[in-house]
C-alpha cells in the first residue's frame, strides 16, 4: 500500500484527526512529515533530515499560504455569498490536500522501504528533526491513534 493510501485510512481512525492538527495548530509540527515517519517506520538522523528540509520548503512555498486562504474563507466575508465563498473554499481545501499529498509521495521516495523504527520513536525523531520537538504526550496521543 502506497502512503496516500495508508494516510487516508490512518487518519480515518479515532483519535488521528485530533491528535495531528493539535501537532500542527499547537506544537507546530509538520503532520505530513511525522505521518511518512510513522510509515516508512523512519528513526535515522540523517534521512530525516532531508525529510524536513524539504517539508519545511514545500511548507513554506505551498501548504502554509494554501491553509491561510482555506482558513480566511471559513468566514462570512460580505458581500460575497456563503455559498460561493464555502465552494471557493472547498476548492482550496482539495488543493491544499493534492501539496499535502505531494509532499507525502515525495518524501516516500526518499525513503527506501521501512526502516524499522516503531510508531513513537520515528515521531519522536521526526518531531525532533522538524524543529523545536512537540511535547512527549502530543507525540505519544498520536501513536496510540495509529495503532
Amino acid at each position: 500500500m502506497g502512503i496516500w493510501d495508508w494516510a487516508l485510512e490512518a487518519y480515518a481512525q479515532p483519535g488521528v484527526p485530533d491528535a495531528c492538527l493539535a501537532l500542527q495548530d499547537e506544537h507546530g509540527q509538520n503532520t505530513s512529515l511525522l505521518l511518512w515517519a510513522v510509515y516508512a517506520e523512519v528513526s535515522d538522523p540523517v534521512l530525516l533530515a532531508r525529510a524536513a528540509e524539504a517539508a519545511r520548503a514545500w511548507d513554506a512555498t505551498a501548504l502554509r499560504p494554501l491553509r491561510e486562504v482555506r482558513r480566511a474563507l471559513k468566514a462570512p466575508l460580505p458581500p460575497f455569498g456563503d455559498g460561493a465563498r464555502q465552494e471557493l473554499r472547498e476548492e482550496v481545501k482539495a488543493i491544499e490536500l493534492a501539496a499535502e499529498r505531494l509532499l507525502m509521495e515525495a518524501l516516500e521516495g526518499l525513503s527506501k522501504g521501512r526502516g524499522g523504527a516503531r510508531a513513537l520513536q520515528a515521531l519522536e525523531a521526526a518531531s525532533k528533526a522538524w524543529d523545536k520537538p512537540a511535547p512527549a504526550d502530543a507525540l505519544a496521543r498520536l501513536a496510540a491513534a495509529l495503532g
